[in-house]
């Protein structure tokens, strides 16, 4: 089995420690905060670390999760394969596109495997969904448009574009099958420092377009996507993994099993070092969602759409 040391263990990092657990691959917890570290390590039966140094030099470990703040992704990543280790990030891969190339160089040099957190791609519903692009079963698909609503009081060190709409501009390029070739943006701040509020379009070939709400204002929780096509529409709610279909004459509500998406992500990219292939989501991958995340940053600051390479 694996044995992963996982880097990180706060809102979400504690949810990978359970997963990891669960599948019976983790094998240290490290955070700065070392309390934080000694309470998940001793729930979970490992050792504690409040740094990579220490993890390292105590342990023998084939794969590091880092689940930490975006603007230390790529210090951590990079020390970690440059130590020989396969690594998963949590999105995004780093704060930046320049830093996301470093470190897609680095693995490619190392020959490590690299794969990072855009958990979506492993939601049922999304995967349903896919298949109903895939098999043109209702047209073609024209039009996507994503809403992803939650109140949120804490600090972030990016914003909600780097931090949250990345989830969707991923998703979007995996249904569509292809890249945009331009991006408009709006962004604004009620809360803090960072923006808090965005709305995005992006635009693909013969002008099927995808438009991205999201915003850390909205008093409830909502993660839903829109998805119109030639002869129908599907409806689709990211929590609840249930799908709608409306057809001109008819409504219908597919039936699938529901899994956790982290434990599908986690358990896929664990089987992906072990047969040392690629995953769904490499370094590469999840680089083209950071080019597109910095090019509506700059389209919302400049007020003007950005035509992007294809």
């Amino acid at each position: 089995m694996v044995r992963v040391g996982l880097v990180g263990v706060g809102g979400w990092g504690k949810n990978h420690a359970r997963v990891l657990s669960e599948l019976g691959a983790l094998a240290a917890v490290c955070d700065m905060d070392i309390a934080k570290a000694e309470f998940f390590a001793k729930k979970y039966g490992v050792k504690a670390y409040d740094s990579t140094d220490k993890m390292l030099a105590s342990e023998k470990i084939d794969v590091a999760n880092i689940c930490t703040p975006t603007t230390t992704h790529f210090s951590i990543a990079k020390q970690l394969l440059e130590y020989g280790l396969d690594i998963f990030v949590e999105k995004p891969l780093a704060a930046t596109v320049e830093e996301g190339r470093k470190l897609v160089s680095l693995s490619e040099e190392r020959k490590r495997i690299v794969g990072v957190g855009y958990i979506e791609r492993f939601n049922p519903a999304v995967a349903r969904l896919k298949q109903i692009v895939s098999e043109s079963s209702l047209g073609e698909l024209i039009l996507a448009e994503f809403y992803r609503e939650n109140r949120w009081g804490g600090v972030k060190d990016v914003g909600i574009l780097s931090d949250t709409t990345v989830h969707d501009i991923d998703t979007a390029r995996y249904i569509f099958g292809e890249e945009p070739q331009q991006v408009f943006c709006r962004t604004g701040s009620v809360m803090g420092p960072h923006e808090d509020f965005a709305v995005v379009m992006l635009g693909f070939k013969r002008h099927r377009t995808a438009i991205l709400m999201t915003n850390w204002v909205t008093p409830r929780k909502e993660r839903r996507l829109s998805a119109v096509f030639t002869s129908g529409v599907v409806t689709l709610d990211f929590v609840a993994q249930q799908l709608r279909i409306d057809k001109e004459s008819v409504t219908e509500i597919p039936r699938f099993q529901t899994q956790e998406p982290l434990l599908l992500e986690l358990k896929s990219f664990l089987d992906s070092v072990q047969n040392r292939s690629r995953p769904l989501v490499d370094a590469q991958e999840a680089l083209g969602t950071s080019l597109i995340a910095e090019a509506a940053i700059y389209s919302s600051k400049k007020g003007l759409p950005v035509s992007l390479q294809v």
